[in-house]
């Protein structure tokens, strides 16, 4: 069975998990939760950060997601891709 678009509070901690696996624990508690690149480390590959809202909190981590790429562009930014 495919996840619905957005969970509901009386959805299958499967369901909820197979939407963001990474993220799935705050998922499950309910807690929204994002990974966002925070920088570049000395190879130029990028560092994230999750960050964690309360319940049902989802727009509060949009708005910092828009404040944190307004403030530091990562559209340009990307990671040296070495071919083998």
């Amino acid at each position: 069975m495919l996840a619905e678009a957005h969970a509901t509070p009386d959805a299958t901690p499967l369901d909820v998990v197979s939407m963001a696996v990474f993220c799935a624990p705050f998922n499950v508690s309910g807690q929204p939760a994002m990974s966002l690149p925070a920088a570049l480390e000395r190879e130029r590959l990028p560092i994230g950060v999750q960050v964690v809202g309360g319940p049902w909190q989802e727009s509060l981590l949009l708005r910092l997601a828009s404040q944190l790429e307004a403030r530091a562009p990562w559209r340009d930014r990307r990671p040296a891709i070495a071919a083998a």
